[in-house]
Parts: structure tokens; sequence; C-alpha cells
């Protein structure tokens, strides 16, 4: 894995562009700080199944998405490898996000106005650590481009975490309302990649 520091000069403000994608927050993995960064919508597959439908060891961390990734790529996961054999901007490090991680995405770069499902969005691996939704927080982000119909917003659609729920079984996040879940690994959602940069 590549690994990058951040940019001198560049604000840690979620829907900055640095290190080949936007700013998305900060994760904690194992005492240190990650930027997690998200991957322009270029970098967007649809359709696509998680993976082998069976338990996966290395594929149940919350906040290290890497890690997951790279387990589900060599149990023979299609979605993991063609995550992996990106190169945007430079960068071939991408990965799929872990559901933590994924929920940064959520939280700082939300796409609609839409109420939120409560009682979901817990984030006890991201740097503040991050409460369960109210109706109204978070709200829509302030990235224009971000939010609904904007060039680099999420869709109101389903996509993957690399965290496996149980064997048959992986974790999800709608981006309309932000409820999680786990469905069955052998149905087809979106997917988003990110990539990390060391903090501290």
């Amino acid at each position: 894995m590549q690994q990058a520091t951040a940019a001198a000069n560049k604000p840690l403000t979620p829907g900055t562009e640095l290190e080949g994608g936007y700013f998305a927050g900060i994760i904690n993995i194992n005492g240190q700080q990650f930027g997690i960064v998200v991957a322009p919508k270029e970098g967007d597959l649809d359709d696509q199944e998680w993976g082998p439908r069976q338990g996966l060891n290395g594929t149940t961390s919350f906040f290290d998405g890497h890690a997951n990734t790279q387990a589900m790529a060599e149990a023979g996961s299609e979605l993991a490898k063609a995550i992996q054999a990106l190169t945007i901007n430079g960068f071939t490090d991408w990965y799929l996000p872990a559901r933590d991680e994924l929920e940064l995405i959520y939280r700082y770069l939300k796409p609609t106005t839409d109420e939120n499902w409560r009682f979901r969005g817990d984030n006890p691996s991201s740097v503040p650590v991050g409460y369960a939704y109210s109706a109204g927080t978070p709200s829509q982000t302030p990235v224009t481009s971000f939010q609904e119909d904007g060039e680099q917003a999420m869709e109101r659609a389903w996509y993957w975490s690399s965290t496996q729920y149980s064997a048959n079984s992986a974790w999800l996040q709608y981006f309309d309302d932000g409820y999680q879940d786990d469905v069955h690994k052998h149905d087809a959602f979106r997917a988003r990649a990110v990539r990390r940069f060391l903090i501290n």
C-alpha cells in the first residue's frame, strides 16, 4: 500500500480535493489516525456482488477496509479485485471502505436533504467518535459537488462496505437516509473506492 502524508497546505475539510480524491474524515486504526479519501465518481462500480458466499477470514474489521479488501480479493471477490485494479489520479492503492469508513462519507458528504434513519450511524472508529444519527443530523453536505446530482455525489443507492457481517452477508449503507444493514453477498449494489493517508 502506498503510504502518504497530508499535503502541507491543504485543509482537512470534508470535500477538499487532495491525495487523488476528496477528503472524507479521519479514522482511528490501531491507535494511528488516517485521513480517508473518497475516489472521484469516475471510479464508481455498479451492480456488484460482494464476493464468495462463505465466511472469509480477515474481513470483519469495522475500520480497516484495506485489510478487508485484500482478504476479499485473496478469496476470489471480483469486486475487491476490480477496486484494487483502479488507477485514479496516479494512485493505485484504492480499496473498498470498511463499515466505519463508509459511514464517514455519509456523515460528512451526505447528498440529500432527506431525514436520517435514526439509531444508525454510530462510529466508534471515527475521530471524533460519531454518535447515532438524529432526523436532522447529519444534514446535507455544504459541498456543492457532493450534493444530490452533483458531479461527485453519491447516488441514492446502497453502497457496499468491505465488512463481513456473517458467512452469507456483509454491511452496506444507503446514501439517502443513512440506513445501515446487512444483505446477502450475492446481491448486487454500488461501490465507491477509498484510500487513506497517515496523519499521525
